[in-house]
């Protein structure tokens, strides 16, 4: 099949080990769930990764999607429940940022922050060597496309089929085995092995920027959205040079690396 060549290919590009603990990012969407499914396959060393977010039904689909999956797969399920974990559901906790940081916040990019420093902590827990996320062509395509009209590419500088951050020991490195695999293609994969996807939208996503974007990249075909991260990669080593010269602090909150003396996540949560 092309989307396991183009896969494969992908796991050559980046060089990943067979011996490597590797720990899947699952969401119960047809994104992490093929990525599962395939690293598994491939005979890659590999355990799941759910973030249970407490929203009601949506959430109770997704744990059972997940857990099934890592049943069928052999693997094992560790979950993370941020309600006993921090108190309260996603919905709770984004809602209490917004009310003390501003409307302004959107939905995504406080649950983005929030997964992202679970996961980090979560994964260096489990002493894995790479996370393994989702991202597929047409996510990759939206983030492009957003750091242009933003007028920031030099955000671009750390994306790629595996991280690009400073190295740093406390950071997991990230890698995206779907980089160059478009959505439509990932979603008929999925339905022709059966395999176990909610394939309903987060009920909270519905107020990001990407949104917008991706209204607009949905109307391209996959050859032109392939054209556009092979322009990606060409441009790869001249947005590294964009990238002012950084280096990996530790959060002086709760210890994860961070650019800044307070990470992300306890500008967010944390109160002085």
């Amino acid at each position: 099949m092309a989307l396991e060549t183009k896969f494969k290919q992908t796991l050559k590009k980046i060089k990943l080990n067979k011996k490597e603990k590797i720990l899947v990012a699952l969401s119960g969407g047809k994104d992490s769930t093929v990525t599962a499914y395939l690293l598994k396959k491939f005979g890659y060393n590999i355990e799941g990764f759910h973030i249970n977010l407490s929203m009601g039904d949506y959430s109770k689909k997704c744990l059972d999607a997940v857990e099934k999956l890592c049943k069928q797969l052999g693997i094992k399920l560790h979950t993370y429940n941020i309600k006993n974990e921090m108190g309260g559901s996603m919905c709770y906790i984004r809602t209490s940022i917004q009310t003390t940081h501003g409307k302004g916040l959107k939905n995504c990019a406080i649950c983005g922050v929030i997964k992202k420093w679970v996961m980090n902590r979560e994964a260096r827990k489990l002493k894995v060597n790479k996370i393994a996320t989702g991202h597929n062509l047409d996510d990759e395509v939206q983030t492009f496309l957003m750091n242009i009209l933003k007028g920031s590419p030099k955000l671009s500088a750390n994306s790629g089929a595996i991280t690009q951050n400073v190295k740093n020991e406390k950071f997991i490195t990230r890698i995206k085995p779907l980089f160059y695999i478009a959505e439509d293609d990932i979603r008929a994969y999925s339905k022709k092995m059966k395999l176990p996807v909610v394939y309903e939208k987060c009920p909270c996503a519905f107020d990001s920027y990407r949104i917008q974007i991706r209204e607009f990249t949905n109307n391209l075909t996959t050859k032109e959205k392939e054209n556009i991260m092979q322009n990606f990669d060409k441009l790869s080593d001249k947005i590294q040079k964009l990238k002012t010269s950084e280096e990996l602090h530790y959060c002086e909150k709760c210890g994860e690396p961070s650019r800044n003396k307070i990470c992300k996540m306890c500008q967010l949560v944390k109160k002085d």
